[in-house]
């Protein structure tokens, strides 16, 4: 049965927090230099409160996905919605570190809501396969617009409001999601949920929160016992939970859709699309304002060609996958995304706009276009009931992602930046960062300072010269093996033979 009206704009408002929630993952970097003057955090509050948020919403997405399974999706929408909306408006007006801590931490609780929410919702407001695909582009299409306009409405809000108005534009839109939902959204839940299985939720949990813990720090830390020993904690138990989901008669995951190639498949697109972007953002941003000096504003403008690239591809993908066979899609994302790296791999010192345009678009619209159809094949692998618990475990790809994004490209650009920095007799505390660099040579009499300076712009570009080549490595190796792990998923205009739900294998 094919959706009407009222299901298109249920979608409108199911956009809303996805658009959000992508917004808030990139609009505090550039709030944290006003937050640091405002509060005067610790170095070790100072990390808390940028790894808080990424932390919780990781750790959370999987139960949160099969708890809506089992008490309404629509219902646990509008409570994450709640929760997002008050402690958005707490942490806009939190008076020390410590408060806006546990604020950020709310926040996470509340976005682990409102993902798997929104994705499981499409999945049983759209039963027909055509009008799902358009449905999940657009839902794609509003996650990537908001990571890259993140930095642009964080740039306008910045050079004219405090800090906390960053947090302050979330109210608006929970309070319009509140008010819609109940007319616009359908409640749907599995009508044979079976046993809620705390031990699972803990152990997912257990197994979520310390390997991120130590991904991330791996990156801001390099190589040391405690990330290492988290990262190892976080497998073993994953391997424990992995166990206890293939005897309980009703798992809080099916581990067994991994038995199919197309969607374990599809699960390595995204995470992959999602290393490489993310990834490359901790160089771009740097790259726009440290070493082609521009404004945090301006910076955020040169995100709108990416951002509508982004856009057109997502529009674009079920369009394609009637007339070429999924694995073909997302392979040529994927290759169209590592071209775009390869460009910004050439970016030199000089402060090349142009070039770093041109890359930024690529990338986004290639991964755009492999997420869209990734993302599509992930949620339609799962039957009606189990959506909830299958959209979590697609956000936490998504998430596991990111921090190895930020982990292994950063710590590419970091290991070459002090290697090459070093070699040119610069002091110590200038090998941490470009901006402790920059820092250093404002402090220096000239032309030392503009030496200095030089060299470390120079050392960056080389860092992300490393670490855009790793990423495109990346995605060309995923773009090969994509059409082959997917070739038994057939073009969206051939019949499909299905077994239960879903015929991929």
């Amino acid at each position: 049965m094919k959706a009407g009206r009222k299901q298109w704009i249920g979608l409108a408002v199911l956009v809303l927090p996805v658009l959000l929630i992508s917004v808030d993952l990139h609009v505090l970097s550039y709030a944290l230099p006003f937050i640091s003057a405002s509060l005067a955090p610790s170095s070790s509050q100072l990390l808390w409160i940028i790894d808080i948020y990424p932390f919780i919403l990781a750790g959370l997405l999987l139960p949160m996905g099969t708890l809506g399974d089992r008490i309404g999706r629509r219902r646990l929408l509008m409570a994450g919605a709640a929760a997002f909306g008050a402690a958005s408006a707490i942490a806009a007006f939190s008076g020390d570190a410590g408060t806006l801590i546990a604020t950020r931490a709310l926040l996470g609780i509340g976005g682990a809501t409102l993902m798997p929410s929104t994705l499981s919702l499409i999945r049983n407001m759209f039963h027909d396969d055509g009008q799902r695909r358009v449905a999940i582009s657009i839902w794609t299409a509003a996650f990537a617009g908001g990571a890259m306009l993140g930095p642009l409405m964080g740039g306008a809000l910045l050079e004219h409001f405090w800090w906390g108005s960053v947090f302050l534009v979330n109210l608006p839109v929970m309070a319009l999601l509140l008010v819609l939902a109940p007319l616009l959204l359908p409640e749907s839940r599995d009508p044979r949920p079976g046993r809620f299985d705390v031990l699972s939720v803990a152990l997912s949990l257990a197994a979520i929160l310390p390997a991120i813990y130590g991904v991330q720090h791996l990156a801001q830390d390099g190589f040391g016992p405690l990330p290492v020993l988290a990262i190892t904690a976080g497998l073993a138990l994953g391997v424990a939970f992995v166990r206890r989901q293939r005897v309980l008669p009703e798992p809080m995951l099916d581990v067994r859709l991994f038995g199919s190639r197309a969607f374990s498949a599809a699960i390595g697109a995204n995470t992959l699309g999602v290393f490489a972007m993310v990834g490359s953002s901790l160089f771009t941003t740097q790259y726009l304002q440290m070493v082609m000096g521009a404004r945090p504003f301006v910076a955020g403008l040169y995100a709108l060609p990416s951002a509508g690239m982004a856009t057109l591809a997502a529009a674009l993908a079920p369009v394609l996958v009637r007339k070429i066979r999924p694995g073909l899609v997302v392979g040529a994302g994927l290759l169209i995304g590592a071209s775009g790296f390869a460009l910004l791999a050439r970016l030199d010192a000089s402060g090349q706009a142009v070039p770093l345009i041109v890359g930024i678009m690529l990338m986004a619209g290639g991964i755009a276009l492999a997420l869209t159809v990734s993302s599509d094949l992930i949620i339609a692998a799962a039957p009606p009931e189990r959506a909830g618990s299958v959209a979590g475990l697609s956000q936490v790809a998504t998430e596991f992602g990111g921090a190895l994004g930020i982990c292994l490209l950063g710590s590419i650009g970091a290991a070459v930046y002090r290697d090459h920095l070093a070699g040119t007799g610069a002091p110590a505390p200038a090998l941490d960062t470009l901006g402790a660099a920059l820092d250093v040579a404002g402090r220096l009499p000239q032309p030392a300072g503009d030496a200095l300076a030089a060299a470390a712009r120079d050392a960056f570009t080389q860092g992300q010269h490393y670490a855009m080549i790793a990423a495109a490595a990346g995605l060309y190796l995923m773009a090969v093996l994509a059409p082959i792990l997917l070739r038994s998923v057939r073009r969206a205009d051939q019949p499909e033979r299905r077994s239960g739900e879903h015929a991929m294998r």
